[in-house]
């Protein structure tokens, strides 16, 4: 029967890389994909939507001690009250604009009592490639229009430090409110809020994100063709072998190549007979 080579172990070890490859497109690849896109649809539908929105007031967007989300994130915030200058931390190994740079985030405390994380932008490495000098915020009770923004995560949950290398400075490796209230003993409520340019306290505002869908939709397209085109290339191997002369037919005894000294012996047999 000629649908006995699928059982030998070559056929078999072939199939299953070739299917578990197509399912890997189908199941984790492609909808990883199209899941990146929707995140960036929704980012840029929220960046989009608070270019022309007014801001709101911070407990009328987060109530209570809400986190940001998708939905809220890049929402622009109004917030009154003060820094606490003495809590601010400086997140190091950022890159802006495809450069190395600093972000200093001061925390500040509203007139209701409640304090939150401000990215007050970046700085550029000085010629040491330490923090520059940079201005204190300003005193006293101000307003302040932020972007809402979610905490970072790190991966190696990293917490602040200080020491020679840092000036006596708080340093972090991500801009992440848990970090800074860590280190400082603030609570302070999830997420973090970023300044735009002409804001009290502002240094050089971090650029927004380009309004761009990106490759994801192309790529998961790829990823879906990539398992289609394993498993029709299968059948198309499958079904050639299940006709005469396909190229497992009598593999099972595979003509043995001839030595030099047998091709010699044979053209001087040759030879002989002429």
């Amino acid at each position: 029967m000629r649908l006995k080579f699928m059982l030998r172990p070559a056929w078999l070890a072939l199939t299953l890389v070739v299917f578990a490859f197509a399912i890997s497109c189908f199941a984790l690849l492609a909808p990883w994909q199209f899941s990146r896109d929707d995140e960036r649809e929704t980012r840029n539908a929220a960046l989009q939507a608070s270019f022309t929105a007014e801001p709101r007031p911070l407990e009328t967007v987060l109530g209570g001690n809400a986190a940001p989300d998708e939905r809220t994130q890049w929402d622009r915030v109004q917030v009154t009250g003060s820094y606490l200058p003495e809590g601010e931390v400086i997140a190091r190994l950022r890159t802006v604009q495809g450069e190395a740079a600093f972000e200093v985030l001061t925390p500040f405390r509203s007139v209701d009592g409640k304090t939150v994380l401000i990215d007050r932008g970046y700085l550029r490495p000085d010629d040491r490639s330490q923090v520059p000098g940079y201005a204190p915020p300003p005193a006293g009770e101000v307003q302040l229009v932020a972007r809402i923004r979610m905490d970072e995560t790190d991966s190696k949950n990293r917490d602040a430090f200080a020491d020679e290398s840092t000036a006596g400075r708080l340093h972090a490796y991500t801009v992440d409110s848990k970090v800074v209230s860590r280190a400082t003993g603030l609570d302070l409520r999830p997420g973090y809020f970023q300044l735009d340019n002409g804001q009290p306290g502002v240094l050089s505002a971090l650029p927004l994100p380009q309004l761009e869908s990106g490759p994801f939709y192309s790529y998961a397209l790829q990823w879906i063709a990539f398992g289609a085109m394993a498993v029709l290339g299968w059948l198309y191997f499958t079904v050639r072998e299940l006709k005469p002369g396909g190229a497992l037919e009598n593999s099972e005894k595979p003509e043995r190549r001839k030595s030099v000294a047998q091709m010699l012996a044979e053209d001087e047999q040759e030879h002989l007979v002429r």
